[in-house]
């Protein structure tokens, strides 16, 4: 079967239904989209190996897209995330430009000096990214405001940021929003995020910082 039209394609296009058992590019790009849609605790593994756990994020995202919840990435799913993509590769409701550094580093807000080149930063930034824009959805689609997304090892200095920050890798979105804080940080247990630092944990009375890592860091007394 082959994905019907798509509305905003030019960053990626799917040309096969996908389920569990297959492999490939195609298979890691839906896992790149659906990542935010886990279960309590999980991260899904973005390997191009559509497996159990894949086949669950997207039953996960057909329901809360109002789609026929079978676990297949056939051409309706498709659509709906063509309809979520720009062109850029960013969701509809995240940009590159809130992502990438705090204008308190002025000259050095690019893709450039963080701890790992600039193109593994855009790819850790498309992710982050789209586990946003499941987080936003599970929250009832309430806006949701990037404070701090990707900063240089020089610019984390400058605003105090811890040494090995993953900040400086992409990985990390420290997020306000209409939301409380709280409601941020509990929800993100379900949309993907191995670390999640909120009110309770030093220095994030203002703020709920989520980010991918190796290993799983929650810490926001005050919420959970």
């Amino acid at each position: 079967m082959m994905a019907g039209p798509a509305s905003a394609d030019a960053c990626y296009t799917w040309n096969r239904t996908l389920r569990d058992g297959m492999s490939g590019e195609d298979v890691r790009q839906l896992q790149i989209r659906v990542a935010g849609w886990t279960a309590s605790g999980e991260v899904l593994s973005i390997d191009g190996e559509y497996g159990p756990r894949t086949a669950a994020a997207v039953g996960r995202f057909q329901t809360a897209y109002g789609l026929s919840s079978d676990g297949v990435a056939g051409p309706q799913t498709f659509n709906q995330i063509y309809a979520l993509q720009d062109d850029d590769c960013s969701p509809i409701h995240f940009t590159f430009a809130e992502v990438t550094q705090s204008s308190t580093c002025g000259s050095q807000a690019s893709l450039q000096g963080g701890a790992v080149p600039a193109a593994q930063v855009r790819q850790n930034l498309i992710r982050s990214m789209w586990r946003a824009e499941a987080l936003r959805r599970q929250l009832g689609d309430a806006p949701l405001i990037v404070t701090s997304g990707f900063r240089s090892v020089a610019c984390n200095q400058q605003v105090g940021g811890s040494a090995g920050s993953r900040h400086t890798y992409g990985d990390a979105l420290d997020f306000t929003g209409t939301p409380s804080l709280c409601a941020i940080a509990r929800q993100a247990r379900t949309a993907g995020f191995n670390e999640i630092i909120g009110p309770g944990a030093a220095g994030h009375s203002d703020h709920t910082h989520l980010a991918d890592k190796p290993s799983r860091t929650w810490s926001a007394p005050n919420c959970f």
